[in-house]
């Protein structure tokens, strides 16, 4: 598979990988948060189920609680004027979750390939990794817990997840959050990304990105990214991807 890239930028070799989650590692929007919001709606007896379609247009937010907000706001109006409308939201936001921890523990959600390999090797070079997503702590947690194990965190410098941020995915801020923790300058980094909100949360942290396409965002215009790819080859190797940054490369 050949990897273009872009010429606004190029690195020699990362100092560190920073992580997307839903889309970047896993199909998770697909396989695992779309039928558990489904799921959650059937049991709590809400009238409401999200097709591909639909759910493809709410990912234009980041968030699930805000994407359940801006749903119901559209949808039904009525329900998110009763007073204990927070409560509900709060109470459907933790049901989704569960169901979604339930959906992972069944094995349904498979990580992308070349994703694990990739850990594995960069880890192996010392190259530092961050995990850089709005979704949910236990979300992260249920995903890598169930490929990598218990231990997941261990191979992770920082984890950066919705609670842990006022500005969600574009805003940069958990971008910033994670170089931070890394002490590392955005120069030296590379994030991985799948969508326009991510990739834009990522240049304006100032990092470098590469895209790896996901269900959700096939077709999307990524102008100066590092490089754009349908996703990374099986036997993706990192050192043929640091070359990448240098020059155009079949990896």
């Amino acid at each position: 598979m050949t990897i273009e890239l872009g010429d606004t930028e190029k690195l020699t070799m990362p100092s560190a990988l920073l992580w997307d989650v839903d889309g970047t590692i896993a199909e998770t929007e697909l396989h695992g948060h779309l039928p558990a919001f489904n799921r959650a709606f059937r049991e709590l007896g809400l009238p409401w189920r999200w097709s591909e379609q639909e759910y493809a247009q709410l990912l234009d937010i980041t968030g699930g609680k805000e994407r359940i907000q801006l749903y119901a706001r559209e949808n039904d109006p009525a329900r998110i004027a009763q007073p204990d409308w927070p409560q509900q939201l709060e109470e459907l936001y933790q049901l989704k979750t569960c169901c979604y921890a339930d959906t992972v523990a069944m094995g349904a959600i498979t990580l992308r390939p070349g994703v694990l390999s990739l850990i594995r090797q960069a880890h192996q070079a010392g190259c530092k990794q961050a995990i850089v997503t709005t979704t949910a702590t236990a979300n992260v947690a249920a995903l890598l817990s169930y490929h990598i194990g218990p231990h997941w965190r261990d191979g992770f410098a920082s984890v950066v997840c919705g609670e842990d941020v006022t500005e969600k995915k574009p805003h940069p801020q958990a971008y910033l959050k994670a170089l931070r923790e890394l002490d590392l300058p955005a120069s030296a980094c590379l994030a991985i990304e799948d969508s326009p909100n991510g990739f834009a949360a990522a240049r304006g942290a100032g990092l470098a990105c590469l895209i790896t396409r996901s269900h959700f965002f096939p077709n999307d215009a990524y102008a100066d990214a590092l490089a754009v790819c349908e996703q990374l080859p099986a036997d993706v190797s990192f050192a043929a991807l640091a070359q990448a940054f240098s020059s155009p490369v079949t990896v």
